[in-house]
């Protein structure tokens, strides 16, 4: 653990505020005290950076690159105390200024670098990579801005500028010696080379400077800092002069303009043309400062590419940086001079691909002619790529087209596209998936194909989170407990929470477990009125849905039951036996018009039920804006119901479900992504799982009549005509006839009226159950002490073993 000593503390505290901030400790104001105590913590980040690069250096150590267009780290103020070891002695030193430390984390921005789980996934992994002492590095994009920043207006979600201070960020270190030179546009000219081969030069394009920033990963016990290497869009010349000599300013920083709105925002909105094209070059720039920087690196220490496979590892998360595979062949080919066969064999060798999505609008594919505009060498190569692997699928199964046209990268008929998955899983040595269930879908369902031709690539890795952020710093009352029963060799071994078991036998733990998870939906409820003005019971049952607004994700049917129940106590005068807190939290993609619908959907019903002082006793519903780490970290430790209700078959993982689950909270959930080895984990009597299975949901496809359902279930039916009425709309009737609509006329996709029974049954056992606080406690801890192995270091180990070939440096 590292120290700090009180005058050493102040002294670089005061000497920030003089010099950097020029101000009196005592005129500073608390985002002046943030930053002057996150400028002393960076001090000590840098220190044990560069002896970890030493470190690295030394042993030559082959290095791991994850490239991911996302990462979620969170606010990192109070995530490098923690890690550092130095979070008590920091708020001792302090509190002896007379200064809060919760007060100064409070002022730290969420950085706005990812939206989901994807990004989320990909801090946890960076820091596991340095508790572990690997050396394994991020890579992304500085954005200015993120997704959006969600706030509701009328029910209705409304998107404003996510942004978040990169500019004068503590923990963004500019390496200004560092500057990424990226072509793009432009044309090809084919000519010879001196042995008259084609020799095609890439002519005419345009640059763009991708500046680099760095954010310091520190590993937990400070042994280790790692870093996420984070790039921005510069125009390479801050004006066309000979433009703005003839008087034309604004046409003049017109390039410089385009080029800087690269990194500007996060996933720009696709649905025109321009759009598309910026999120395509802003891949691509991605990847190109990638590349060459982890070539760079490799070059300082080695000479030629024969070791490049065994020092170098790069994995592709998701398909975003799928380019990455034309891009090394590029640079090693056309920039190096490698032939092509050495050049593939390397990159193969290489790279590594991570599935995300079975959803084929979420597998990415773009236009030839798009491609052919802003990369077009890079189209040259894909079209190569292609041609030879096509040779050998004709080899391997002769006379075969179906195979030829299923597993080409490029599809045809209508427009030509590009198919990234297909791309990835061509130039990767790995292939895998994010939870057991998900892997056997790529392979079986997915990519069938691919998996025929090369079932050796194919492996699962299931996701898993770091318990420094989602119980260390989110659950300190549960996380003091633990330490305090079995000591703080969990925080960095997750598997010891299995001591823990024989504890749901002392009343005393029991109690205690109790009245953490009360404590916490106390803040909890404190955060809710706060942000949503509905005051809600902390005694009643937080049933928790945080997570993307999706239809596959099924909001609509946790609505469908909110209905029923509703309407069983205001028409039935069915009184039931707890009351119960629903809390939604999750954004909608700006143009996702169902998802943005289900969203004012939930605020209709809340205002409907919280308004009914005969219903309201019993069920509250509440919608919280702005879902973001800082959010997730209040939200989930005072959960008692975890909602993961995805349709089977559609979540490739999920990581909430284990953060939740850490926590205490009891799983609703369909047999889906990681819920399923969850409930292998945790045991099927201390979650509810209830719905439809993947085998029989495609087995129910082609004949699936959701009317069937409906006519044959009277509360469904019910409930049903309300969602189509316009009692949750009476200010603006029939808005939600669409949704009632999907489900009823377009055949409900995602089986909500298939597996409502089930689902309300389950919901009448939880609260049947709750009622029995003993019987819960246990439940509840169990899930604690069985998700040990949902820790991101055990994924971590998993990869550096199978995939990277990567091992610890401490």
């Amino acid at each position: 653990m590292n120290k700090i000593d009180l005058s050493g503390f102040k002294a670089a505290m005061g000497q920030y505020l003089r010099y950097v901030r020029g101000k009196k400790i005592e005129d500073a104001s608390q985002k002046d005290l943030f930053n002057a105590v996150s400028s002393v913590v960076r001090m000590l980040l840098i220190d044990i950076t560069m002896e970890t690069e030493d470190r690295y250096t030394k042993a030559d150590a082959k290095r791991m690159h994850y490239l991911s267009i996302e990462f979620l780290p969170g606010r990192l103020l109070s995530n490098n105390l923690l890690n550092l070891g130095i979070e008590k002695e920091c708020r001792d030193i302090l509190k002896t200024m007379n200064i809060d430390l919760d007060d100064l984390l409070n002022e730290e921005h969420d950085p706005a670098l990812g939206n989901g789980g994807l990004g989320r996934l990909a801090a946890c992994y960076l820091d596991s990579l340095a508790t572990l002492d690997m050396p394994g590095f991020g890579y992304g994009i500085n954005y200015d801005y993120g997704l959006f920043k969600q706030t509701i207006m009328a029910g209705e979600q409304r998107e404003n500028p996510d942004f978040w201070p990169n500019r004068s960020s503590p923990w963004l270190l500019a390496r200004s010696d560092v500057r990424c030179m990226v072509p793009v546009y432009g044309r090809i000219q084919g000519t010879e080379d001196r042995e008259g081969e084609y020799n095609p030069m890439w002519v005419d394009w345009k640059l763009i400077l991708g500046r680099v920033h760095d954010i310091p990963i520190a590993g937990f016990g400070g042994r280790t800092v790692n870093r996420l290497r984070l790039f921005s869009a510069w125009a390479s010349e801050d004006f066309d002069m000979q433009v703005f000599n003839e008087g034309d300013y604004f046409r003049a920083v017109e390039e410089k303009i385009q080029f800087e709105s690269i990194s500007k925002i996060l996933y720009p909105s696709d649905s025109m043309a321009a759009g598309r094209e910026l999120r395509l070059v802003q891949e691509y720039f991605l990847v190109a400062c990638s590349v060459q920087d982890i070539i760079r690196i490799y070059l300082k220490d080695h000479e030629g590419f024969d070791q490049f496979p065994d020092k170098v590892a790069i994995q592709l998360n998701d398909t975003h940086p799928a380019l990455t595979v034309a891009e090394l062949m590029r640079v090693l080919v056309d920039v190096h001079g490698l032939e092509w066969d050495p050049a593939w064999k390397i990159t193969t060798k290489t790279l590594g691909y991570t599935n995300h999505t079975l959803l084929p609008e979420a597998l990415e594919t773009w236009p030839v002619s798009i491609l052919k505009r802003v990369i077009p060498r890079h189209l040259q190569i894909i079209y190569e790529i292609n041609r030879r692997f096509i040779e050998l699928v004709k080899q391997r199964f002769p006379n075969n087209t179906r195979l030829v046209k299923s597993m080409s990268i490029i599809r045809e008929g209508g427009e030509q596209r590009i198919l990234m998955a297909n791309l990835a899983i061509i130039g990767s040595h790995s292939v895998n998936g994010v939870a057991r269930i998900h892997s056997e879908l790529v392979k079986n369902n997915l990519v069938p194909d691919f998996y025929r031709l090369w079932p050796e690539r194919f492996n699962n890795k299931t996701n898993g989170v770091t318990p420094r952020r989602w119980i260390l710093s989110a659950n300190p009352g549960l996380s003091g407990l633990i330490t305090e029963a079995i000591g703080d060799g969990w925080i960095s071994d997750l598997d010891q929470l299995k001591r823990l078991e024989p504890l749901v036998h002392d009343s005393v733990f029991l109690e205690r477990f109790a009245q953490v998870k009360r404590a916490n939906k106390i803040d909890l409820a404190e955060i809710i009125g706060e942000t949503t003005y509905v005051e809600v019971d902390p005694d009643s049952i937080f049933d928790i849905h945080a997570k993307r607004i999706h239809e596959y994700k099924r909001q609509f049917l946790n609505v469908l039951n909110i209905v029923h129940t509703y309407l069983k106590i205001k028409e039935d005068k069915q009184i039931p036996g707890a009351p119960r807190t629903f809390i939604f939290a999750g954004k909608a993609a700006p143009g996702y018009v169902n998802a943005k619908l289900t969203i004012r959907l939930i605020h209709g019903v809340a205002d409907v039920i919280n308004n009914d002082p005969e219903v309201s006793p019993w069920i509250r519903v509440v919608f919280i804006p702005d879902y973001r780490v800082s959010l997730a970290e209040a939200l989930i430790p005072g959960a008692d119901v975890s909602e993961q209700i995805s349709c089977a078959g559609m979540e490739a993982s999920g990581t909430g479900n284990m953060k939740f689950a850490m926590n205490g909270a009891l799983t609703v959930g369909t047999l889906d992504g990681a819920t399923v080895e969850i409930a292998e984990r945790v045991g099927l009597e201390n979650l509810y799982i209830f719905g439809l299975k993947v085998d029989e949901i495609a087995a129910m496809r082609k004949h699936y009549n959701p009317r069937d359902y409906i006519e044959n279930n009277p509360d469904l039916m019910r409930v049903m005509n309300v969602i189509r009425s316009d009692l949750f709309c009476k200010k603006d009737p029939g808005i939600f006839k669409r949704l009632h609509d999907a489900v009823v006329d377009f055949g409900d996709y995602y089986f909500n009226m298939a597996d409502f029974s089930a689902y309300v049954e389950t919901q009448n056992q939880v609260v049947t159950d709750y009622c029995n606080k003993k019987q819960w406690a246990e439940r509840s801890i169990l899930n604690t002490a069985r998700t040990g192995y949902f820790s991101s270091d055990r994924a971590i180990r998993e990869y550096a073993d199978d995939i990277w070939k990567i091992k610890p440096f401490p």
